[in-house]
């Protein structure tokens, strides 16, 4: 599973992944996203099918049962390493010099930072 995953394929994985591991039907998964996001069936079973030829979702029968196969973890992970890799040459030193440079990070963030780091 080496590709990567699109905003509305994230959009999709993250209502699977609400359901803590359980499968859920492609039509109330249809019906959740129509709910939240404003998608129709149509545009929710094409990504499911997308989902599925990457290997991140898995289609049960009967009844188009979906489940997600990927962690939101695993997910982040490899988002962030790809992320690192394309705009940071694979420097973690880099990536952080850029958080860090940021002016937004509050006190705290900066705190959360330092002792991420010191508790490595």
């Amino acid at each position: 599973m080496d590709n990567r995953i699109f905003d509305s394929e994230l959009k999709l994985m993250e209502l699977l992944w609400e359901r803590d591991g359980k499968a859920v039907t492609a039509k109330e998964l249809s019906l959740l996203a129509e709910e939240r996001i404003g998608w129709n069936k149509n545009t929710t079973y094409t990504i499911v099918k997308k989902l599925v030829e990457k290997g991140y979702v898995e289609r049960l029968e009967p009844g188009f049962v979906c489940r997600a196969l990927i962690s939101r973890e695993a997910v982040q992970q490899r988002e962030t390493n790809g992320l690192l890799n394309r705009l940071f040459g694979g420097s973690r030193k880099a990536l952080f010099s850029a958080l860090l440079e940021d002016e937004t990070l509050s006190e705290g963030e900066l705190k959360a930072l330092r002792e991420m780091i010191d508790n490595r």
